[in-house]
């Protein structure tokens, strides 16, 4: 029996009705390009390969690893696996090497749930859809709207890249060992590259993170190294605002303003 590994944030789903749950709302296909993020003892791993022609799994356990190469050995006739392993940090993989467009899930490590979610963000392009089991006060915040406590930072920077939906709420006692937080699978949809109205993606996250950053002051204040009052009364936003209140057009408009003003020419010295 495998003993899950704290350093790896190793949390293994054991709930066949929730397992089942999660395979139907994947709705997998036998020619779906998808990659399973952290397959573990393989909950989701098997009855994926049952109705896929090929699986590819990121894991960085080498004990798993070895265990999924003798669990799903190539076929004897044709030479070829079916489960793909990709050995190494999932924070590190490169997605881009594989066939798009790509179906990403995965049961992800809460310790470093934030940072691959904005890993996986980066390769919108190739993506179809992904499904995540996470941490429930996560996916909450994800999925917020404007003006509630959990809309931050993580809202509008992947609500501008994603259309999202909390599907289905998953107790602590759905896994071994169980963790001490609720769960929750999100699905993640990359919004049609039209809608994504930031012209600069790092300006826009600079941005974004400056207004939250002191949560509880207002736009007049978190925002004043980048634009005043009057910039603010240009773009139609009240500067008495947090940033909270903002929704991603808002937050686009800004960075877009800024982008656009730091783009502008000089005008040429008087002679």
């Amino acid at each position: 029996m495998h003993k899950a590994r704290k350093r790896f944030g190793q949390n293994f789903l054991v709930d066949e009705q929730i397992i089942a749950d999660i395979v139907r709302a994947i709705h997998p296909v036998p020619s779906d390009n998808m990659v399973e993020i952290g397959p573990g003892l393989g909950a989701l791993t098997r009855p994926l390969l049952q109705q896929l022609d090929r699986l590819h799994v990121v894991e960085i356990d080498r004990d798993i690893i070895a265990r999924l190469e003798r669990d799903y050995p190539a076929d004897d006739a044709t030479q070829k696996h079916k489960l793909i392993i990709h050995a190494g940090d999932a924070l590190k993989f490169d997605l881009a090497q594989l066939p798009a467009p790509l179906r990403v899930v995965g049961n992800l490590p809460y310790n470093i749930s934030s940072p691959l979610l904005f890993h996986f963000a980066a390769y919108a392009e190739r993506i179809t859809d992904m499904h995540f089991m996470l941490q429930n006060e996560v996916v909450e915040r994800m999925v917020a709207a404007p003006s509630t406590p959990q809309y931050g930072r993580l809202s509008v920077m992947l609500q501008y890249r994603f259309c999202m939906e909390k599907l289905l709420d998953v107790p602590p006692q759905s896994f071994r060992p169980a963790p001490k937080v609720d769960s929750a699978i999100v699905r993640m949809i990359p919004l049609p590259a039209g809608e994504v109205s930031v012209t600069d993606e790092k300006l826009f996250s600079e941005i974004v993170g400056a207004a939250f950053g002191q949560r509880r002051k207002t736009l007049r204040n978190t925002l004043k190294p980048y634009l005043d009052e009057h910039d603010l009364e240009q773009l139609g936003i009240d500067a008495r605002l947090r940033a909270e209140n903002l929704g991603i057009p808002e937050f686009s408009r800004v960075a877009n303003w800024l982008a656009g003003k730091a783009n502008t020419p000089s005008p040429p010295c008087a002679g």
